[in-house]
């Protein structure tokens, strides 16, 4: 028992390493955080499928990706492209003082929760750096723990789960200071900078 507790706080410890850092989807999940809007829906797309991505590399399935490197290739324009697209519209939010608003889920229309759970599938799944941190780069490090890889693989599971639900419920302490217009005006400019630097990344290292 110890052994598999062991190599499961392995996996919770490398799996934050990995996804605690300043990206497009945490970014994402920040923002949608503050606002208060479909912030369940949004931690549920993230962390579940961090899970899926994780059990496929735990699985071996890395090997195979890595087999394919076109898939990578592909991912990568596809990806940098939507990146660069959604850092235009929060430039475009930013210059927009109207659309500064700290409203709750209870102010969000339909359509912008389709569009932000889209949005956020989006990020989530056409991000090569998601593929090569879970399903490569944990994948490879998990198989290093033979028999107890799955619990290694359990670890960076909860890891995910415990960092998007903090992200995205913890983002409402800001509230206050985010009731500025100014404050939204430059979380929107870093949230364009992020992914403007990211997308070019992306689409140049594909190229």
């Amino acid at each position: 028992m110890g052994t598999a507790l062991t190599a499961a706080a392995a996996g919770f410890g490398t799996g934050l390493s990995l996804i605690v850092a300043i990206g497009s989807q945490n970014a994402f999940v920040l923002r949608q955080g503050i606002r208060r809007q479909s912030v369940l829906s949004v931690v549920a797309i993230c962390a579940l499928s961090d899970m899926v991505l994780i059990a496929a590399g735990v699985a071996g399935v890395g090997t195979v990706v890595t087999a394919w490197p076109p898939a990578l290739t592909l991912v990568g324009l596809i990806g940098g492209g939507f990146l660069l697209s959604y850092a235009v519209l929060a430039a475009r939010r930013a210059l927009r003082p109207t659309a500064m608003t700290a409203t709750g889920a209870t102010g969000a229309t339909a359509g912008s929760r389709r569009g932000a759970l889209l949005a956020c599938l989006a990020m989530t799944w056409l991000n090569p750096h998601v593929y090569l941190d879970t399903v490569l780069l944990l994948g490879s490090v998990a198989a290093g723990h033979d028999a107890l890889r799955w619990a290694f693989g359990a670890g960076a599971m909860l890891g995910s789960v415990c960092w998007f639900a903090a992200l995205g419920y913890g983002a409402r302490l800001l509230s206050g200071f985010f009731a500025r217009p100014a404050s939204w005006r430059a979380l929107d400019f870093l949230i364009a900078a992020t992914m403007t630097v990211m997308g070019l990344t992306l689409v140049i290292g594909a190229l």
